[in-house]
C-alpha cells in the first residue's frame, strides 16, 4: 500500500489505531499471531546434524578416522572399534561444547538487539524491536536506528539517513503532508524506512510495515550475513594449531622410523605415531577457548555489562585508561533543581528526585513563586522547552525522557504550574539539542496567537547569544556588568557541584520568517536553574580499586569545570597534582601538544563529542588502551576509535551501541569495573587450561620418546593415549574456565596488549610440568615392568594410571600463578566434579572387563594405587614448595 499518498489520518483509520492511546495489547497479540515478529529472515542457519558432522571435519579427526580404516583393513577389529568409540565420543563432547557456545551468543545477541519506543495502551514504553506491530505509534529521536517502516504524523526538525536503502548518504528533511503522485522510495519524504538513521530531530509516526513486508526486506539480499570474526587469542591459538600440526607429522614420521628400526611391528607403530600426533594437538583447545568467553560473557550480562564483541573480553584485560562521562556513568543520573537565580530573585528549593513535593525558599523565610513573576516564568519556559514527560505509578513519580529536562518539570510542579498551564502553549517548531551546541530551541503559540522562542542550555553558551535581560518592566540592555554578576554566580553554583541550566526568550513577529540561527539571537535572558546530580555511592569504590589495578580513571564532561572539579574531589578521583583540561583549551591544541600534557590531565570539561576522539587518540599515542564512554550519534567516531567503546544501555543512541564493544545496562561505572575484573579472569582461565593442556600433552609426548630413545617397550597404547588425551582431559579444562579469579586479579597492572600466549612464564611452566609429568609416568612404567615381558599389560596400566592422576594433580596447580597451597583446593566445586568424573571413567576402563581387552589394562591392588598415587603427586608438590 501507498502509505505516503494518504492523510495521517486516514493511516491511523485503515490501521484501526487512536493516535493519542496507541494499541491495546489484544491488538498487538492479534497481529503478531497475524503477520509475526518483525525480524527479517536470516541466513541458513547451521542445524544441529551439521554441527555434529562439523566435529569429525578436524585434521586430526580425520587422521584417527584413517587410522580406524586402516585397523580393520589389517583384521585388528578391537583397536579398530576402541578408536571409533573414542572418535565417537570426542564429537560428542565437541558438539556439546559448541552447541553451549552458539546457544550463549545467540541469547547474547536478542540481549544487545534495538528497542523501540512505542505508545501502547496511553502511555509510553521501551519493547524490543521485534515486537513492534502495524499500527504502532513509535517516537523517534536523534540517534535512533529504525527497525519499521513508519508513516510520520508529527516531525521537529527532523532529518534521517537513508544510505542504507538509497546510497545517497545526505540526510532527508522529513515532513508530515501527503503526496499525491507516485515517487520512488527516495522521495517519499514523510516516510521513515526500517535500516534507516534519524541524524537530528525527533517525531512520531505509525507502524505501516514490519519484518519482511518492510522496503528492507523487500531488498534483503543486500543484507550480508556475517560470520562471527575471531578473537585475536582464537587467531594465536589457531596458528599455534599449525605449528603443532607439523610437529605432529614431523614427530609421527620420526616415531614410526625409529620403532621399525627397533623391531617394533609397522601396523604397532603406525598407530604409535598417530597416536602421538593425536597427543601433540590439544584438539579440544578453541572448543573450551570459545565456551570460556562465552560462558564469561553470560557472568558479565549478570553484572550488567553485554559483551557485543568478544575480542573485547580480551583487551578489557589491558585497559590502562578509562574516560568516562560524568553524568549518568558516575553519578546517578536522577537531577533535583536545588537552586533558581534571576537577575532579582536567588531563591533554594527543598526536595529529592523526581518527588513534586517542595519548598521555595528566600533565605530563611519560604515563599511562594507563583507571586514572583520571573522565577515563574524560569519555570515555565524551562518545562516548555522540554521533550520529557513525568509519569505518576504506584505512588511514585518516574520519568520518560532526559534527566536534565526531568528536574525542570519537578521544579515546575513544585511551584503549582499544571499540565492544564502548560496546554495553553502549543509548540510549533523545534531546534533539538546538540551536544555540540549546547543548547535547544522551541516556538511556542499562546493562546492569543502570539509567538515566542523559548531557548534552554548551558549558560556560558545563552550568554553571548542573549542582547536583553528579563527586567520588571519587561526586559532591558544587558550590560558587561550583568554578565559579570551572572558568572560570579554560576561559578558559586559549579563550586557547590550544581549544574547550571540558562533559560532564555525572545517574542518573534507574526509576519517574519525566521532562520534557526536568527530564532537563537538576541534572546531575553531570564535565569538559570542550579540541579544536584550525586555520584553514585559505588563509584568512588570502584575508581579506587581501578588504581589498585594500574587503571587510570578520566572524567569527561560538558559540564562547568568547577561543577566537574568538585564532583572529581568527592570521588577522590583527582590526585594533588592531577589537571582539569577544558574545551578551550584542547583546541588550542594539536595532537602532539595534547599527548604531552595529557597523563597530567584526569578531569575534560566543557568538551564536546569531537573532543573525545582528540583524548582517545592523544592517550594512544602515549600506548595507553582506553576505554571511551558514550552514549550519543556524536559519541560514535571516539567509541570506534578506542580499543574498547563503551556504550550505556539505558541513555545510548542506537548508533553508540552500533560502534560499541560493549553496552552498560545500568549506565554505571562501577559496571565497567567489574566487567574490567571479568575479563581479567576470564583471560586468567584460558591461560590456566591452556597451561593444564599442553603441559599433558608435553608429558605423553616425552614418555614415549624417552621409552623408545632407552629401547624399551611402548609405555602407553594408542587407545590409552586417544583416552587421555580426547575424553579425561577435557572436563578437567573446562572447569578450570569456570573458576574464580584469585584475590589479586584487580592488584595487578594491566597485562601488555602484545602480550604472547605464552608470556609471563606460561611457556615454561608447559615444559617444566610436562617434563616431569612425562617422567615420573616413565618411572612409574620401567618400575612396574622391571625387564619382564609378561608384566607389559600390568606396567602399562599403571603407567595409564600415573599419567591420568599426574595431570588430574596438576591441574589443581594450574589455578594458581603462584602456588598450588595458596588457594582453597575446594573454592571451585566444578573442578572437583570433574576430576571426580575422569577419575570414575579411569576406573571403568581399567575395571570394567569389557574394556580390558580395547584398552591393555588389567586390575590394580591397592597398593599399586599407594604407588601411583605418591609419584603422580610429585611434580605438583615439587613445584608447589619451590612457588611457596
Amino acid at each position: 500500500m501507498k502509505w505516503y499518498q494518504y492523510h495521517t489520518e486516514d493511516v491511523a483509520r485503515k490501521l484501526s489505531v487512536d493516535e493519542k492511546e496507541g494499541l491495546t495489547e489484544k491488538q498487538v497479540q492479534q497481529r503478531l499471531k497475524q503477520f509475526g515478529f518483525n525480524v527479517l529472515e536470516e541466513g541458513k542457519q547451521t542445524n544441529l546434524l551439521m554441527l555434529f558432522i562439523r566435529q569429525f571435519q578436524d585434521f586430526m579427526v580425520l587422521v584417527l578416522l584413517a587410522a580406524t580404516l586402516v585397523s580393520g583393513l589389517l583384521g585388528e577389529y578391537v583397536d579398530a572399534i576402541a578408536i571409533m568409540a573414542i572418535v565417537i565420543m570426542n564429537g560428542v563432547l565437541g558438539f556439546m561444547q559448541e552447541q553451549k557456545a552458539e546457544k550463549s551468543l545467540a541469547k547474547l545477541k536478542q540481549l544487545s538487539a534495538p528497542q523501540a519506543h512505542v505508545r501502547r495502551e496511553g502511555e509510553w514504553r521501551k519493547i524490543p524491536s521485534a515486537e513492534l506491530v502495524a499500527g504502532d505509534i513509535v517516537k523517534l529521536a536523534t540517534g535512533d536506528r529504525l527497525s519499521a517502516d513508519v508513516r510520520l504524523v508529527r516531525v521537529n526538525g527532523l532529518e534521517v539517513e537513508e544510505s542504507s536503502l538509497t546510497g545517497e548518504s545526505i540526510p532527508v528533511a522529513k515532513k508530515i503532508e501527503p503526496l499525491y503522485e507516485d515517487v520512488e522510495l527516495g522521495d517519499q519524504y514523510n516516510m521513515a524506512f526500517s535500516g534507516t538513521l534519524v541524524t537530528r530531530g525527533s517525531g512520531t509516526g505509525i507502524v505501516v510495515g514490519t519484518g519482511m513486508d518492510t522496503a528492507m526486506g523487500q531488498i534483503a539480499s543486500l543484507l550480508v550475513h556475517t560470520e562471527r570474526v575471531p578473537t585475536p587469542l582464537e587467531r594465536k591459538l589457531a596458528q599455534l594449531g599449525k605449528v603443532l600440526i607439523v610437529t605432529a607429522l614431523l614427530l609421527t614420521a620420526f616415531v614410526v622410523f625409529l620403532g621399525v628400526y627397533q623391531g617394533h611391528p609397522l601396523y604397532n607403530m603406525f598407530l604409535a605415531g598417530v597416536s602421538l600426533a593425536v597427543a601433540a594437538i590439544p584438539e579440544g583447545l578453541p572448543a573450551i577457548v570459545t565456551v570460556a568467553l562465552s560462558l564469561g560473557v553470560q557472568r558479565m550480562i549478570k553484572r550488567k555489562a553485554i559483551v557485543r564483541k568478544l575480542s573485547a573480553v580480551e583487551t578489557l584485560g589491558c585497559a590502562t585508561v578509562i574516560c568516562s562521562d560524568k553524568t549518568g556513568t558516575m553519578t546517578e543520573n536522577e537531577m533535583t533543581v536545588k537552586q533558581l537565580w534571576t537577575m532579582d530573585e536567588h531563591l533554594s528549593v527543598t526536595g529529592e528526585g523526581y518527588d513534586v513535593q517542595g519548598t521555595f525558599y528566600d533565605g530563611s523565610s519560604q515563599v511562594q513563586p507563583a507571586n514572583i513573576h520571573d522565577i515563574q516564568q524560569l519555570l515555565t519556559f524551562g518545562a516548555l522547552c522540554n521533550n520529557t514527560t513525568l509519569l505518576h505509578k504506584q505512588g511514585r513519580y518516574t520519568i520518560d525522557g532526559d534527566p536534565t529536562e526531568g528536574a525542570l518539570l519537578v521544579a515546575a510542579r513544585k511551584a503549582g504550574i499544571t499540565d492544564d498551564e502548560l496546554n495553553r502553549f502549543n509548540v510549533i517548531y523545534e531546534i533539538p539539542f546538540d551536544s555540540t551546541r549546547k543548547r535547544m530551541s522551541v516556538v511556542i503559540e499562546d493562546e492569543y496567537k502570539q509567538r515566542f522562542v523559548i531557548t534552554k542550555g548551558a549558560p556560558d553558551v545563552l550568554i553571548p547569544r542573549s542582547s536583553y535581560r528579563k527586567h520588571i518592566a519587561g526586559y532591558v540592555p544587558l550590560k558587561h556588568k550583568d554578565q559579570q554578576r551572572m558568572n560570579r554566580s554560576i561559578n558559586n553554583m559549579a563550586e557547590q557541584a550544581l549544574r547550571t541550566i540558562a533559560v532564555c526568550y525572545k517574542p518573534l513577529k507574526k509576519d517574519k520568517t525566521y532562520t534557526d540561527l536568527e530564532l537563537e539571537q538576541d534572546l531575553v535572558f531570564i535565569g538559570f536553574t542550579g540541579m544536584i546530580d550525586p555520584p553514585r555511592k559505588e563509584v568512588k569504590e570502584a575508581i579506587e580499586q581501578c588504581k589498585q589495578a594500574g587503571i587510570k580513571t578520566v572524567m569527561i564532561t560538558g559540564d562547568h569545570a568547577k561543577t566537574a572539579e568538585a564532583i572529581a574531589g568527592d570521588l577522590q578521583l583527582i590526585p594533588e597534582d592531577g589537571k582539569v583540561m577544558e574545551g578551550y583549551e584542547l583546541n588550542a591544541m594539536n595532537e602532539e601538544q595534547l599527548a604531552a600534557a595529557i597523563e597530567d590531565v584526569y578531569v575534560f570539561a566543557r568538551v564536546t563529542p569531537e573532543h573525545k576522539l582528540k583524548i582517545v587518540k592523544a592517550f594512544q599515542r602515549k600506548g595507553h588502551v582506553v576505554a571511551m564512554t558514550g552514549d550519543g550519534v556524536n559519541d560514535a567516531p571516539a567509541i570506534k576509535a578506542s580499543d574498547i567503546g563503551i556504550a550505556m544501555g539505558r541513555s545510548g543512541t542506537d548508533v553508540a551501541k552500533e560502534s560499541s564493544s560493549l553496552v552498560l545496562l545500568d549506565d554505571n561505572f562501577a559496571t565497567i569495573k567489574a566487567a574490567i575484573h571479568e575479563g581479567r579472569n576470564i583471560y586468567e582461565n584460558i591461560r590456566k587450561f591452556i597451561r593444564y593442556l599442553l603441559a599433558s600433552n608435553v608429558g605423553e609426548i616425552l614418555v614415549m620418546l624417552f621409552a623408545m630413545l632407552l629401547a624399551l617397550p611402548l609405555p602407553l597404547v594408542p587407545v590409552q593415549i586417544l583416552w587421555v588425551n580426547l575424553v579425561t582431559d577435557g572436563l578437567p579444562a573446562m572447569a578450570l574456565g569456570l573458576d574464580k579469579s584469585e584475590g589479586d586479579v584487580m592488584k595487578t597492572p594491566p597485562r601488555n596488549a602484545r602480550e604472547g600466549v605464552f608470556s609471563r612464564g606460561l611457556g615454561f611452566k608447559v615444559i617444566s610440568r610436562g617434563i616431569m609429568i612425562g617422567l615420573v609416568t616413565l618411572l612409574a612404567f620401567i618400575m612396574a615392568y622391571q625387564g619382564d615381558p609378561e608384566r607389559l599389560v600390568y606396567a602399562q596400566t599403571v603407567a595409564f594410571s600415573t599419567l591420568v592422576m599426574a595431570q588430574l594433580i596438576h591441574v589443581f596447580d594450574c589455578r594458581s600463578e603462584r602456588s598450588v597451597f595458596a588457594r582453597n583446593p575446594f573454592g571451585n566445586l566444578y573442578l572437583i566434579a570433574a576430576v571426580l568424573s575422569s577419575v570414575v571413567l579411569l576406573f571403568i576402563v581399567i575395571y570394567y572387563e569389557p574394556l580390558q581387552g580395547p584398552f591393555h589394562t588389567t586390575d590394580l591392588a591397592a597398593r599399586d594405587w599407594l604407588g601411583i598415587l605418591g609419584l603422580s603427586a610429585i611434580p605438583t608438590l615439587l613445584w608447589g614448595y619451590s612457588k611457596r
